[in-house]
């Protein structure tokens, strides 16, 4: 696993801010400027890849490939994996990212102001697609396995890494890159802004992410990328790989009404489906790492569809969005890298700003500190719009 995130640029950094409860959300003026609502969001520096990358790869990658490159990076030491390796193997890829904004608007800048289309330059096509991420570093890393982007919404990361869980199931991979990545630039968010999506609890940067807490007035917007490797176990074992974790589940739905509302039968089906193929009962399930993003409807109605599968053996729930903000694209594969921190590490992170819960969060076994707590499998949930749900379910491997 490898991350690139507000609450850190590696695993160490994050994994402290996760037991610190450390906030990564900050202001961005330029907002205001724009017209916003709120200025609220994650902050992240740019990584710097002038000499670490040849200017030729790096002038395809839009700014949420920079992230997924760092990540992806990490992720690959971390596994023990070099390009002799990704050479002699057929390794793929699969990320999830749903939007590309910067260089799309600046493109169209630039042709109105030059009135020549010649003068966009020759990368701005590979960082406008959708599927920059994929493209670039199946380019970057010479891979030769599965390559294509998963675009569906908040769930896209979640998504990405279930999609790479059944090629690899079906005998199609043994190999395959998978993660999430989220742009943070106030060009990608205007339209989120006008939706009243986001809080405008601007006084207080690092308490406006609240998610289940009963004054909750919207998500924070944020992002960074996040990389998992997935790879067949016989293939883990044959090159003597450190395996962290077994994805054992994988559940999905739509929910089939409202394009941005989400309701409770849809995420209670992929709760109930990921169970099923993971061929567990709910009692099972230490530890849920909520989509809950901190908006009054979507934690009411998520609040609602884990008690309804899990609420008689009421497993800890936390939502890591407490402290990211809604990373969006990323946030799938991102929770699945912060749970298994925490899971390496036998610790549960805080779901911080929790003051007063409602009616619906109340039935639930909510952390609102950090605490030291063994979690042998864990459930990580992503809600989009558009009805589109994810759920993983990931087990500790022993011995």
């Amino acid at each position: 696993m490898g991350i690139y995130s507000t609450l850190g640029k590696n695993l160490d950094e994050v994994k402290d801010s996760l037991y610190n409860g450390k906030s990564g959300i900050g202001i961005d003026p330029a907002r205001k400027e724009f017209g916003f609502r709120s200025s609220l969001t994650g902050i992240i520096e740019r990584p710097l890849l002038k000499g670490i990358l040849p200017r030729r790869l790096r002038i395809g990658l839009a700014e949420q490939g920079e992230y997924a490159y760092v990540a992806t990076m990490e992720a690959l030491e971390n596994a023990r994996i070099d390009q002799e390796f990704l050479d002699k193997n057929e390794v793929g890829i699969l990320y999830g990212n749903d939007s590309s904004a910067v260089p799309v608007i600046e493109a169209i800048d630039i042709v109105r102001d030059k009135k020549d289309t010649a003068m966009i330059g020759s990368g701005s096509i590979f960082q406008s697609m959708n599927s920059t991420i994929t493209m670039n570093l199946s380019v970057i890393l010479k891979l030769k396995g599965i390559n294509f982007t998963v675009s569906g919404a908040c769930a896209s990361g979640s998504h990405a890494i279930g999609m790479g869980y059944l090629m690899i199931k079906q005998g199609l991979q043994d190999t395959i890159i998978c993660g999430g990545a989220q742009e943070i630039n106030a060009y990608s968010m205007g339209n989120f802004d006008a939706l009243s999506a986001f809080s405008i609890r601007e006084d207080e940067p690092t308490k406006a992410s609240r998610p289940f807490d009963a004054s909750r007035d919207g998500l924070v917007p944020s992002g960074g990328g996040a990389t998992i490797v997935l790879e067949s176990y016989e293939s883990a074992i044959k090159r003597g790989a450190p395996i962290l974790a077994e994805l054992i589940g994988y559940g999905f739905s739509s929910n089939g009404e409202h394009i941005s509302v989400p309701n409770v039968d849809g995420p209670a089906r992929s709760l109930s489906n990921s169970l099923k193929d993971a061929g567990i009962s709910p009692d099972k399930v230490d530890y849920i790492n909520a989509h809950a993003t901190s908006t009054p409807v979507g934690d009411l109605n998520e609040a609602k569809a884990i008690d309804l599968i899990f609420g008689k053996s009421k497993p800890l729930v936390s939502s890591t969005k407490s402290m990211t903000g809604h990373e969006m694209w990323m946030g799938g594969a991102s929770e699945v890298v912060y749970s298994l921190l925490m899971m390496r590490d036998s610790f549960i992170a805080p779901n911080i700003n929790l003051e007063n819960t409602d009616e619906e969060s109340a039935k639930l076994n909510i952390v609102r500190n950090t605490i030291d707590h063994n979690i042998d499998i864990f459930l990580s949930n992503s809600f989009g719009f558009g009805g589109t749900n994810s759920s993983l379910v990931v087990k500790k491997m022993i011995g």
